[in-house]
Parts: C-alpha cells; sequence; structure tokens
C-alpha cells in the first residue's frame, strides 16, 4: 500500500512537471497573440454598454452572416457576405472585386440595361439564373473593396473642413486641384446638420470616386447591389428591377452602419523608429500630404465617442485628377473619367494580412507593392510621383518604411 501510494505521487509529480514544461515550451514556441496594432478590427474607445452590444450585433451581421438562396441570395450577386469583400475589416483581393461599368461622363448610365439602371455588374447567379454579362462597348472599371476601419471618423467630418482643403482651381498654383464630388443623394439618408449643398447637390465622400453620401447609403447599395439583397432602402431586385419585399430588416442594416462608425481607426507602427521618422518628412517634403492630409477632425456626431476628434487617415476626401494612366473610360456620379477620391492611407502596412499574404493597390489591385503604387501616379499626382523617383535609394526606403509603419 505504501509502495502504491509512492508510486502515485511519484506519477502525480510527473505529470506535473510535464504540465509546467508544457506551458514554458508554449511561450517559447506557441503563436503569440498579435498586437493591437496589428489588427485592424475592434470597436473605439468611450462606447457606451448599449453602443458596445449594437457593435458587436453589426459584426455578427457584417462577418459571419452568409447569404443562402433562402435567406434571400440573388438571384444574382457578387458575393454571399459582406466579408467575402472585406477580410478581417481588410482591403478585398481582385479575385472577388466588383465591376462597375457603362457611365463615361456624367450625363448618366446609357449602358446599364440591368435592373433599376445601376452599373454594377452581378456575375455571380443562383441556380436557374443567368449572371450578367458587359454589354458590348461599355466602359468599366474593376473596384476591390477597401478596408472598413475607422469610417465612423471620416462620417463626421464636417462639410467645411473638406471644403477647406479644396482648391478646383489650383489657386495657390502647387498643380493640385482637389474637389469635393457634389451629388444628389437618395430620400432615405438622413443629411448632415453641418451640410453645405451646392445647386440641391450635397458632398459625397465614400467609395473610389466619392459615390455615396454616408455609410446608410453605402450599406444599403453594398447588399441591394454586392448580394442581391432588397431592403426598405432599396426595394427592388438588381435582376429586374422589380420590387420585392426586404430580405434585410432595417435594424440589422442599421446594426451594420453603426459597426462601420464604430470600428477604430488604423493604429500606427514604429513611430519611433528613426527610419520612420525620416520617412514621414520626406512624404511632407515631396508633397504627399498634399493630398493624403495626415490630419482632420470631427465634428458633432450622435456617437459621443466620435465627436470632436483629432485623428489621422491620410486623405482630404477630395476627387483628385489621376492622368490618363488610371482612367479606365468609366466614371460615377459627376466625377470625371480620371478622377479619383484620395483614398486614406491608414492602414497600408496591414493590406497583406487581408489580401493573401501580396498587397493589391489602386481601385482595381493593380499594382503589387506601394512603389509600384506610387510609380502609377499621374495627373495632379505626377510632380509628387517625379519627386519620389528623384529620392536617392536610402530616402525611399525610408519613404517606404514610414508608409508601412501606417
Amino acid at each position: 500500500m505504501k509502495n502504491t501510494l509512492l508510486h502515485y505521487i511519484i506519477i502525480g509529480a510527473t505529470l506535473s512537471s510535464i504540465v509546467l514544461s508544457c506551458e514554458s515550451l508554449n511561450d517559447i514556441y506557441a503563436p503569440r497573440e498579435p498586437e493591437e496594432n496589428q489588427l485592424l478590427d475592434g470597436p473605439i474607445e468611450g462606447l457606451t454598454t448599449q453602443e458596445q452590444i449594437q457593435f458587436l450585433h453589426g459584426d455578427i451581421a457584417f462577418n459571419d452572416e452568409v447569404f443562402t438562396v433562402e435567406k434571400g441570395l440573388g438571384p444574382v450577386f457578387v458575393g454571399n457576405r459582406c466579408a467575402a469583400c472585406h477580410a478581417g475589416d481588410g482591403k478585398g483581393h481582385p479575385f472577388n472585386g466588383f465591376i462597375r461599368f457603362g457611365q463615361s461622363d456624367s450625363l448618366g448610365n446609357p449602358y446599364a440595361t440591368f435592373g433599376d439602371k445601376r452599373n454594377q455588374l452581378q456575375n455571380k447567379a443562383i441556380p436557374g439564373y443567368q449572371p450578367q454579362v458587359l454589354p458590348e462597348g461599355a466602359p468599366f472599371s474593376l473596384f476591390i473593396g477597401p478596408a472598413v476601419t475607422g469610417l465612423g471618423y471620416l462620417d463626421a467630418v464636417s462639410d467645411a473642413d473638406i471644403l477647406a482643403l479644396a482648391d478646383p482651381d489650383d489657386l495657390d498654383g502647387d498643380g493640385i486641384s482637389g474637389r469635393p464630388h457634389y451629388a444628389y443623394p437618395p430620400d432615405y439618408v438622413q443629411l448632415r446638420p453641418n451640410s453645405i449643398p451646392k445647386d440641391g447637390k450635397y458632398i459625397f465622400r465614400f467609395g473610389k470616386k466619392a459615390s455615396t453620401y454616408d455609410l446608410l447609403h453605402q450599406t444599403a447599395d453594398a447588399y441591394n447591389q454586392d448580394m442581391g439583397i432588397v431592403s426598405i432602402f432599396q426595394p427592388n431586385e438588381p435582376y429586374d428591377g422589380l420590387p420585392n419585399d426586404p430580405e434585410v430588416s432595417k435594424r440589422t442594416i442599421g446594426d451594420v452602419v453603426f459597426y462601420l462608425k464604430t470600428l477604430k481607426a488604423p493604429l500606427p507602427r514604429n513611430q519611433d523608429d528613426p527610419k520612420v521618422m525620416a520617412g514621414k518628412a520626406i512624404f511632407n517634403n515631396i508633397q504627399c500630404a498634399a493630398c493624403h492630409v495626415p490630419t482632420l477632425r470631427t465634428s458633432y456626431s450622435p456617437i459621443e465617442a466620435l465627436s470632436y476628434k483629432e485623428f489621422h487617415p491620410y486623405t482630404d476626401l477630395l476627387l483628385h485628377d489621376m492622368g490618363p494612366g488610371l482612367d479606365d473610360g468609366y466614371t460615377e456620379g459627376y466625377a470625371l473619367t480620371s478622377e479619383y477620391r484620395t483614398p486614406p492611407l491608414w492602414g497600408l502596412g496591414l493590406s497583406a494580412d487581408s489580401q493573401g499574404g501580396q498587397v493589391y493597390l489602386m481601385h482595381d489591385g493593380r499594382a503589387r507593392s506601394i512603389e509600384e503604387a506610387i510609380l502609377l501616379h499621374g495627373g495632379e499626382a505626377e510632380n509628387s510621383k517625379n519627386n519620389y523617383v528623384n529620392l536617392s535609394a536610402l530616402e525611399q526606403e525610408q519613404l517606404l518604411a514610414f508608409l508601412n509603419s501606417l
């Protein structure tokens, strides 16, 4: 009996030693949890308990909800879930990009012959239906989904602040003439209290060509055009243009909009690295910051945690002429075919994480590196591109280190 008891004591001590050894090995060899500044998801600070609950509801709808035929998918569509184009809340991939087509000037879209006359190609279909094909001769662009973090800050910038950055006639003579995209918002959006309209049009700020007014407009449009999901906001099927009963609730869309508004802004990394600090100075010196404005400020927001906050998106939310090299001959709203809204640069260094380990930059993903994206800049950005080319190898390395730190 004593020998048996001693036997169990020895076994117990041995197992405890093994467990402790495994824990030590786990600390050494197991994958470490990523740092907060390596992740794009997560809410902004300062949300109330009720707001945190709504954020979670929106998170589930955006990242986990998969639409099937039974849930209203299609009959024609591009993807079956929000996260299909925004994995990890980050940038999309050309494989799941979407094609916009038809409009070559500000007079309308004569090539859009599908459904409710919108201009997005639904290239997939449920059984029994045929996917759409491009009308012959229609100009088109491939767009990849943008990262969706920090959008609430951009949504809360006042029109006055956007207009303060505009210089449509290049009065300062720097070769840069950004302008806001004024267009007609849909009836269902709530106009910003600080709006500054012009001839009945309002400043749009989301999308590659600033083609949507706010995040409700963007979300309702994505449900309808990307997934073929009818809502109270967009009640017509994209397949035939006929009205249908809502296939997603008003509450769910509201939750997704709230989620997009309250996703945190991407956090920069390595800001004390001398190479990064030198690259930041170069970024300003070669005029990149003229369009990719480092710092903006929100105005009043119904979400208190977003009100009157300084943030660093590296965009001016304006349209800029990017030259013939990026001109696909297609446009949206009242933008020229060569004009694009300045994309925010925050989160740029994390792009590969949601794109399969390889970056795909510019509106269609044609650039496979940050340097290639810089070299594709033309039009108003031609001087900045040439300034980059004329940098020394070390200075170029420092600038790229800074951009990768965002």
